[in-house]
């Protein structure tokens, strides 16, 4: 008998489940001390709650519920069947937080996240399921103190000082503190180019790292000398408070390989090496160099992208990504979204698709036109310069070697021309 649409999702789901590192059990064999994170199918809960389709144990302590649906059920709205579940947990089970604080919804092809620890907390979609470590980690944060998750901590950052910022800056940064705060996971900034974008991220990432605990943060760009020019600028920045260097308190990693250094606070990346990481693949060297947006990669098909055990979905709580009007089409979206982390768009010229890609929350807008206005940036003219060959053009004259490319092949050939050519 072929399994039912429910069964074939419950065995994608496990599958995340074991990926994600949890022990995935039936619930007569049941041992929520069989390791780190034990996930129990069909687990019963107290009367007049019915039955979980998994309870989640990290560190041998109930911690999460994940109410499976069928493939191509609507999970919106979901979250309210799970946070009930959650709440009905028999008294005897260890669980140091009720309700139940993490909760899931998955058809095993779409799973969405509720994390009642964070203030107005609501669901979210998430590539596959957390650590159990990661879970457990949340939770020994919450206990030691309690308003620990990020947002609530964004919430309580002190307020920035003016102090060497420029107007626009100092605007950019408070809105995107605020965006953060209230739970905004894409948030859009638009600043001239020329006009301090890269400083400003520095700036908004230094208070982000110190006042509001993030983990570790990726800085994504579209090729390699972008990268490097990011490096300076961290390397080059200095700390508002104490006037030490940014890399001489925190740990700055420009990735040139597939290992992410574990202590590295700042993560800089082209999005085309991060792709090659998320498939377990080494990226040749001169594709790091080229642009990742290229007409040839757009009209590449994307492939998908599976859960890699290495670089698991928690393992940054920010992205900035530069030139973000670029990063967020076909191939390079997968990796954006990939991560269960806020996304902070840098660009000069956002395009509809970008502000679609950013659910409209452009935070900040500071044109080209603004920034000449503050004397920021410098106007510029045009001129048109005429030339005798820009006039009338020129002539290669036979006898000369010419490249000749294969329509078909492409492959270019040598030859002598045999009459001049205009």
């Amino acid at each position: 008998m072929s399994p039912t649409p429910e069964e074939k999702a419950r065995q994608t789901i496990d599958g995340l489940l074991k990926a994600a590192g949890w022990i995935v059990q039936d619930r007569a064999d049941a041992n929520i001390d069989a390791g780190p994170g034990v996930a129990i199918r069909e687990f019963a809960l107290g009367h007049g709650f019915g039955e979980a389709d998994y309870l989640l144990f990290a560190d041998g302590r109930a911690v999460g519920v994940i109410e499976a649906k069928k493939e191509g059920s609507t999970l919106v709205g979901v979250e309210i069947q799970t946070q009930k579940y959650s709440e009905g947990i028999p008294a005897a089970l260890p669980a140091p937080r009720r309700p139940l604080p993490f909760l899931y919804q998955s058809t095993g092809i779409e799973t969405r996240f509720t994390n009642l620890l964070e203030p107005n907390a609501t669901s979210r979609n998430v590539f596959s399921f957390h650590r159990p470590e990661t879970i457990s980690q949340w939770l020994n944060d919450d206990l030691a103190s309690a308003g620990s998750t990020l947002k609530a901590r964004i919430a309580s950052v002190p307020p920035l000082s003016p102090f060497g910022l420029r107007a626009a800056q100092f605007t950019a940064i408070n809105a995107l503190e605020e965006s953060l705060a209230h739970g905004r996971r894409r948030s859009l900034i638009q600043m001239a180019t020329g006009s301090g974008k890269t400083y400003t991220a520095c700036s908004a990432l230094y208070r982000l790292i110190k006042f509001a605990g993030a983990r570790r943060v990726l800085f994504l760009v579209d090729r390699g000398n972008l990268g490097r020019q990011t490096l300076k600028e961290f390397q080059a920045f200095r700390t508002p408070d104490d006037g030490r260097l940014f890399t001489e308190l925190y740990n700055v990693q420009h990735l040139q390989s597939s290992r992410i250094d574990p202590v590295a606070k700042v993560c800089i990346s082209t999005i085309q090496r991060l792709y090659s990481m998320l498939e377990g693949k080494e990226l040749d060297p001169e594709l790091d160099e080229q642009s990742g947006s290229t007409l040839e990669m757009l009209k590449r098909p994307p492939e998908p992208i599976s859960y890699n055990v290495a670089i698991p979905i928690e393992t940054f709580d920010l992205i900035v990504t530069d030139e973000c009007h670029r990063s967020i089409y076909n191939l390079w979206r997968q990796v954006l979204e990939y991560f269960d982390a806020s996304l902070i768009g840098l660009t000069a010229t956002p395009s509809k698709q970008t502000l679609g890609f950013f659910n409209q929350n452009l935070i900040m807008e500071y044109p080209f036109e603004q920034a000449v206005a503050d004397g920021v940036n410098v106007d510029f003219d045009l001129y048109t310069i005429r030339t005798l060959i820009s006039e009338h053009g020129s002539v290669i004259n036979a006898g000369f070697q010419v490249d000749y490319r294969d329509r078909q092949t492409r492959k270019i050939r040598w030859e002598l021309a045999d009459q001049d050519i205009p």
